[in-house]
């Protein structure tokens, strides 16, 4: 028959008990040291947020972005998803200003979509740029120029891109938020995040000159020069073939670096009339894609 050792158990449970004691008073010291203060605003806030975490504002989501409105370090209009109206609400709550911030879009740097540019290859495979772009840099005799392939669209949360029906990509300036994710995807940078004011812009990065780049694509860029010539001095300059705009000059910028070119790649953008080309820049009325 089997002896249970009553001392022996008595003493077990007594020693957990002891021990438990003993770790739950650590605990409670290492809580009541570590303890930081967490201002109840901020789930408030956060809670006022659309809640995307797509970084637009430049944090890491919208929680952090709470936490940066609540020690004062940027301003409810940083959120470039919330409206206005969401905005005014979040800087009523806070007593604060809503803040005043530029707004930034996406921008592309290709014009050159398959009415303009030439295929140097048929590509049949994933439906994908970066698939694409991984087969001897594309199909696209412009090896800089955008695939078609609408990484881009489909990427991006809030529908602000959408191909047109030549294979190029167009940004919704409304519900475009900044959020870089086209950036990040486009295998060829063709995308980046300019503010909206910057309406002087070089819709090409073909480093090609003269007439080899137009055998590429009809509305490249060819290194002419005109543009510089014709803007305020600094404001526009030729690096590698390509006409670049110092954006640090931007209160000289108006349309009139752009009337001379002759292939429409350097262009003034406006959100009511559109990409507004040259008077000397060559006119388009071709359609159908270009053969290969």
């Amino acid at each position: 028959m089997l002896a249970i050792d009553f001392t022996s158990i008595g003493i077990t449970v007594a020693f957990m008990s002891a021990l438990g004691v003993i770790l739950s008073g650590i605990l409670a010291l290492a809580s009541h040291k570590l303890w930081v203060y967490e201002d109840p605003r901020i789930d408030e806030v956060e809670d006022l947020l659309p809640k995307t975490n797509c970084g637009a504002c430049g944090t890491a989501g919208c929680r952090p972005f709470a936490e940066a409105l609540i020690d004062g370090k940027l301003t409810p209009a940083n959120c470039t998803v919330s409206s206005d109206e969401e905005i005014k609400e979040i800087a009523e709550y806070l007593g604060v200003d809503a803040g005043d911030v530029v707004k930034r879009v996406a921008r592309l740097a290709c014009a050159g979509g398959s009415h303009v540019a030439r295929q140097r290859a048929h590509y049949d495979g994933l439906e994908s740029c970066r698939a694409a772009a991984m087969v001897a840099g594309g199909p696209k005799s412009c090896t800089w120029g955008c695939l078609g392939l609408a990484d881009c669209e489909d990427v991006c949360d809030f529908d602000a891109i959408s191909m047109d029906r030549h294979g190029l990509p167009i940004v919704d300036t409304g519900k475009c938020t900044a959020c870089e994710d086209c950036v990040d995807i486009c295998p060829k940078d063709l995308f980046s995040i300019q503010p909206i004011t910057h309406r002087l812009w070089v819709a090409c990065k073909n480093l090609l000159r003269d007439e080899e780049a137009e055998a590429q694509c009809e509305v490249a860029c060819t290194g002419c020069e005109k543009c510089a010539k014709d803007a305020p001095a600094g404001l526009i300059y030729i690096k590698d073939n390509l006409s670049r705009i110092d954006y640090s000059k931007n209160a000289l910028a108006s349309p009139l670096p752009i009337e001379r070119c002759p292939t429409g790649a350097i262009v003034w953008l406006d959100d009511v009339k559109g990409i507004r080309k040259g008077s000397k820049a060559k006119r388009i009325i071709r359609e159908e894609a270009l053969p290969l």
